[in-house]
């Protein structure tokens, strides 16, 4: 893949404009609506080559759903998620090759990079999703939308040469665009890139972020028709006893969303723990899931065409509960073994389908009857609140959805009670919990990536006061005279540092002016390297309660490279804390 950067837009954008973006609100509120535009095309552009893939290698009636499809042989099944999943080994071997540093998504790239991402990493990650979905993976494309538009925001941003925070601003433009046009629901998309791709609202985001989600919608309606909207008859609108049930639901569907978070990382160790060879898991998890989809196409794809069935038709419950396992079962095998997407819309679906199983066993089993409908939406909205880690977007992608504004209260009630528990029982969404597992301390899309710029190196002194650990004390005190330095590194015979000693303990009278420095010496193995961040750093002086520290090269060496203070570390801390505070109050 060639690699595009910024440099050669930058070279087609005159001064002038770039001045009007960095200058005026106006300027950035244009800049996301060609945001929209783009990502209301690019994601016209996968969904109609994802159904085009359904229709050429299923044999799927031309506009049907693959997740509804029916009398699929047995061997195209098996045949086409075979094939697939040997594509994705190869392009998986060819990622930890030639894109391994670059795949960062949205989230990441905002809480980290400052809204930089890879067009080589964002293109291959986007080409891995439209296959796996396109072959009948049953992951979504979610993932690929958010991320090629996403990427685009980035890029055109870089080339507009956008600040920091109007960078990230940019990308959740995209992310927020990218949704708005795969649902047709600009309110869903705008709230999706303030609590998922952003982190916090404010007024002086809310007119580029709409702007996007409202273009893209409408471009990607003219252009593809997309569109989510079902009709699931009258909703009884929630009351009484309803109420209660609905509290109910969304403590169940909280425990079911960290257990399909859990079972994908749980299906990751299992194949890890076999050590297989890179290009055989893929295909190991595609036949498995073939067996699935064998049994029932419901588990393919994304799932658009079994979720509108869910939300109209009344399924029978053995055959609904079976179909929970096995779509969650596919979802983790599809995701664990190397297909890549997201948990977005199968989150949705079987949310769903939790729901209108809920309902029906509480009308079956008690004499009470509650309406499926509304259990159904409230258990989409719970689900998706628990796994996407977005409470508002999922109400009101419910709404959106729907169109009934009496479902909105049921959806408010099941989200927020699965949001809460996952947030107090787990800690993390979807997206944060898979950096969790690669060691990335990122619980949500906040801007920490400035914290690990500031790091030792930048912000040490190089010019620390040595001295050999073997000279007395009364050297030391011709060497440095008093008040000509606050503390002396001392180095042994091999030139690594040996300890910290104190102006104060030097001159303080009470060693034998021939005892060696060597007993003086305090805080021999506390130190700081170059390559650690502030918060860190800080943590280190804490646990050592001093005012100053070394800085070593490494561990090993413990070559003394230079020496940092607590004092300046918590005031540059402080500094950069107050600049982030202030660009926010001013958005």
């Amino acid at each position: 893949m060639a690699r595009i950067s910024s440099r050669s837009f930058d070279l087609r954008l005159p001064f002038w404009l770039r001045a009007f973006v960095r200058a005026r609100e106006t300027g950035l509120a244009l800049a996301a609506v060609v945001v929209g535009v783009v990502a209301g095309l690019l994601v016209s552009a996968l969904a109609i080559g994802s159904q085009w893939m359904h229709e050429t290698l299923f044999g799927v009636a031309v506009g049907a759903r693959l997740s509804v499809a029916v009398g699929l042989p047995w061997w195209r099944v098996l045949s086409v998620l075979v094939c697939g999943g040997t594509v994705l080994a190869i392009l998986t071997w060819w990622g930890h090759r030639h894109a391994k540093d670059k795949l960062a998504d949205a989230i990441e790239a905002n809480a980290l990079l400052g809204g930089r991402l890879s067009l080589t990493g964002s293109l291959y990650i986007t080409i891995q999703t439209f296959i796996s979905n396109g072959v009948g993976g049953s992951v979504g494309l979610e993932a690929a939308y958010t991320q090629i538009s996403s990427a685009f925001a980035s890029i055109l941003g870089r080339a507009l040469a956008a600040r920091r925070n109007d960078l990230r601003l940019l990308v959740g433009c995209g992310a927020a665009g990218a949704i708005s046009a795969a649902f047709g629901a600009p309110l869903a998309g705008s709230f999706y890139g303030f609590e998922v791709i952003l982190g916090a609202y404010t007024v002086g985001s809310l007119v580029p972020v709409v702007a996007s989600a409202l273009t893209a919608s409408l471009v990607a309606g003219a252009v593809a028709g997309h569109s989510l909207l079902v009709l699931p008859g009258p909703l009884a609108p929630p009351h009484g006893a309803t109420l209660g049930h609905l509290f109910i639901l969304g403590s169940l569907i909280s425990g079911a969303a960290i257990l399909l978070m859990q079972g994908v990382a749980m299906v990751e160790r299992l194949f890890a723990f076999r050590r297989l060879p890179i290009f055989a898991t893929p295909v190991l998890g595609a036949l498995l899931v073939a067996g699935l989809a064998i049994v029932t196409p419901q588990v393919m794809g994304s799932g658009h065409g079994a979720l509108q069935q869910t939300l109209t038709q009344s399924t029978p419950l053995l055959v609904l509960f079976g179909l929970i396992l096995a779509k969650s079962l596919a979802s983790m095998l599809s995701l664990g073994s190397g297909f890549r997407g997201g948990l977005f819309f199968a989150s949705l679906l079987l949310g769903s389908m939790l729901g209108r199983l809920y309902a029906e066993l509480v009308s079956s089993l008690t004499p009470f009857a509650v309406d499926p409908g509304t259990m159904a939406l409230a258990g989409m909205s719970a689900f998706g609140a628990g796994v996407v880690g977005a409470p508002v977007t999922m109400v009101v992608l419910a709404l959106e959805m729907s169109g009934n504004f009496d479902v909105t209260v049921a959806a408010l009630i099941s989200s927020s009670i699965a949001s809460l528990i996952v947030r107090e029982g787990f800690g993390y969404s979807f997206a944060t919990w898979r950096f969790h597992l690669r060691g990335e301390a990122i619980r949500g899309p906040g801007d920490i990536g400035w914290m690990r710029d500031l790091t030792v190196a930048r912000l040490m002194r190089r010019d620390p006061k040595t001295i050999a650990q073997d000279v007395n004390i009364a050297t030391a005190r011709t060497m440095f005279p008093a008040g000509s330095e606050r503390e002396l590194f001392l180095i042994d015979g091999d030139g690594r540092y040996a300890g910290l000693v104190l102006s104060a303990d030097l001159f303080s009278g009470e060693q034998a002016p021939e005892t060696p420095l060597a007993l003086l010496a305090t805080h021999r193995e506390a130190h700081l390297t170059a390559q650690m961040t502030i918060r860190p750093a800080l943590d280190v002086f804490e646990q050592a309660e001093t005012d100053v520290l070394p800085v070593l090269d490494n561990v090993e060496s413990r070559k003394l490279i230079g020496y940092l203070t607590e004092a300046h570390a918590l005031r540059r801390y402080g500094e950069e804390l107050e600049r982030r505070n202030k660009a926010l109050l001013d958005a």
